[in-house]
């Protein structure tokens, strides 16, 4: 018996390590994906801006999003959540299917797609700490040095793309970024007992009466003019931006941990220029290369340290 377990234990250990590792690749590389479908997010609300006013905007993404949520979720049978998670869906519904979407779209009457991308370089930051109230989970000092720093890089690289100066929509951008890191977090927590799928889906459904309302009302006092441009940008902002990117998301956030995970979205700014550079044709500065290689290294460094 001694010897059998002495031949079978360095097997067993061997094997945790490498499905370890293999989670949080998968986590990884399920939250770039959402990072990449949040980054074409502002430049799609631009688009959608052509076609539609900002209240109108916001409902009908939320109510196709529903749509779609609804969907998977009566394909799939799934049963109504818990009564206890009900609570952190209306935080999640609160913060990333009305807050975030409403305040952003307002600001982006004011403000460009690359001023606005300062909302989400401040963002991972935003919601590490908030992770950090809700779970009690306290990363390392080097977490969160290597986290201020690339916060503090991408806020200087954004400020300078809009000139320094404070745009209007300032107060909509900041009370964004709360909004969101707390559905972010509440959204991470509830993706460990439910599929992150699951939890933006009921989210969504949450919201629908709110939506459907608001679509009414917005539709009749604000004019419509359909484009290419802003048909596209409200399919992607409703089943890009609010389904599948949250779904990616949360789903990446659960099996990598929120605050690591919120990390990556150090490069979705960089992102956004980019986007807006080839779709909007707005103009970035020499300064792009330098930002994109500092914001890389942070995020190396918030990957390596606990």
């Amino acid at each position: 018996m001694t010897a059998q377990n002495s031949a079978t234990r360095p097997a067993s250990i061997a094997v945790q390590p490498v499905g370890h590792r293999t989670a949080a690749r998968s986590g990884t590389a399920l939250a770039l994906l959402g990072v990449v479908a949040f980054s074409l997010t502002f430049p799609a609300t631009a688009w959608g801006l052509e076609s539609f006013g900002p209240w109108s905007l916001v409902a009908l993404r939320s109510v196709l999003a529903a749509a779609v949520a609804g969907a998977f979720l009566l394909a799939g049978r799934v049963p109504l959540p818990a009564r206890e998670h009900w609570a952190g869906l209306a935080v999640v519904a609160g913060g990333v299917v009305v807050g975030f979407p409403l305040l952003t779209t307002l600001a982006l009457r004011t403000s460009t797609t690359s001023h606005a991308a300062v909302v989400v370089g401040l963002l991972p930051l935003t919601t590490a700490a908030f992770s950090a109230l809700r779970t009690g989970h306290r990363p390392s000092g080097r977490f969160w040095a290597a986290a201020v720093a690339g916060a503090g890089v991408i806020l200087a690289f954004t400020l300078a793309q809009s000139g320094g100066t404070p745009s209007a929509g300032d107060a909509y951008l900041f009370g964004a970024l709360l909004v969101c890191a707390a559905g972010y977090t509440e959204g991470g927590r509830l993706a460990r007992s439910m599929p992150g799928w699951q939890v933006i889906g009921w989210a969504l459904v949450l919201c629908l009466p709110l939506s459907l309302a608001g679509a009414a009302f917005a539709l009749a006092s604000e004019p419509v003019h359909l484009t290419w441009h802003g048909v596209t940008g409200l399919v992607w902002v409703a089943a890009g931006s609010n389904f599948f990117g949250l779904y990616v998301w949360y789903r990446g956030m659960a099996e990598i941990g929120t605050a690591r995970a919120s990390q990556l979205q150090l490069a979705q700014p960089l992102l956004t220029l980019v986007w807006s550079v080839a779709l909007l044709g707005e103009h970035l500065s020499p300064a792009t290369p330098l930002a994109a290689c500092a914001v890389l290294v942070c995020i190396t460094v918030t990957q390596r340290v606990k």
